[in-house]
């Protein structure tokens, strides 16, 4: 992916710079691993997690914050990061007003470890999260090598763009009124019932991270050779019957809240071969 040379956005948060401020953050284990099952792109099933993070963390003893310099390796990633919000903006910002709406930017915040949040308390188990409560996506980048040598995901630079831009997917669909609309839907619905909602809700998330692909390639001609494979191969990893098979051995349908690998690579494609936000609607 071609990134280098253009605007970086000034609303990212690094905060691995800080370590042990605030209350002490759970940490891996079985739990870990039940909150990235829950949560892997976490979208609104972050606000899921909450009560037991919060629950697990009363009475954890306050600890003094110490900062530190970033590393070179950090800085760059940073680079990154800012550069990829920015793109986001740009689009998001020029989709909003061909519409007629104003696009209210949201923060990222870079984290190591674990991190407090308006939704609450959350580590890096939880994988990279968008908490509507602050608008703001919450990212450990050690995520993606764990995308790449536990789910056996290609990785690359575009994977980190495809992510980042599905959980800006998720702010999308807070600022249009999706997001609340669809948790009014699952009131009353079966476990089963509400799970499908979710899903329609992250596969428009994945929607909207093509749909972003799409103009931004004409907007900045970023794309390499390999970079939509790379996207492709995030978006297989991370679906609900991969996961779960790699988990447990075998899927639970009825469980699924993020969609299968197939239809998240089939709503990423379509979105980033339409280029059109009104052929998102997957609640049909």
């Amino acid at each position: 992916m071609k990134w280098k040379g253009r605007r970086q956005s000034d609303n990212v948060e690094d905060r691995r710079g800080m370590s042990s401020g605030g209350k002490t953050i759970v940490g891996g284990g079985i739990l870990g691993i039940i909150i990235l099952l829950l949560n892997v792109f976490g979208g609104e099933n972050a606000q899921m997690i909450t009560p037991v993070l919060e629950q697990l963390n009363q009475g954890q003893s306050q600890q003094p914050t110490e900062q530190r310099d970033l590393t070179a390796k950090e800085l760059e990633e940073q680079a990154f990061v800012k550069t990829l919000l920015a793109d986001n903006e740009d689009v998001w910002t020029k989709i909003f007003e061909e519409n007629n709406l104003t696009y209210k930017k949201p923060n990222v915040v870079l984290f190591s470890g674990g991190v407090q949040t308006a939704c609450g308390s959350a580590t890096s188990d939880s994988g990279p999260f968008y908490c509507p409560a602050d608008q703001k996506i919450y990212m450990d980048l050690s995520f993606f090598e764990e995308l790449k040598t536990r789910f056996g995901a290609q990785g690359g630079d575009f994977a980190t763009a495809y992510v980042i831009a599905h959980e800006i997917g998720h702010h999308v669909q807070t600022l249009l009124g999706t997001s609340a609309k669809m948790r009014q839907m699952q009131q009353g619905k079966s476990k089963a019932e509400a799970n499908k909602l979710s899903v329609a809700l992250e596969l428009q998330a994945d929607f909207y991270a093509g749909v972003w692909t799409h103009y931004n390639q004409q907007m900045n001609n970023m794309l390499e050779e390999g970079d939509i494979d790379e996207a492709l191969s995030a978006a297989h990893a991370v679906g609900d019957d991969a996961i779960q098979t790699k988990i447990q051995g075998h899927i639970v349908p009825e469980s699924f809240t993020h969609g299968t690998s197939e239809q998240r690579k089939y709503w990423f494609l379509k979105g980033y071969q339409s280029g059109d936000i009104n052929q998102g609607n997957t609640f049909k």
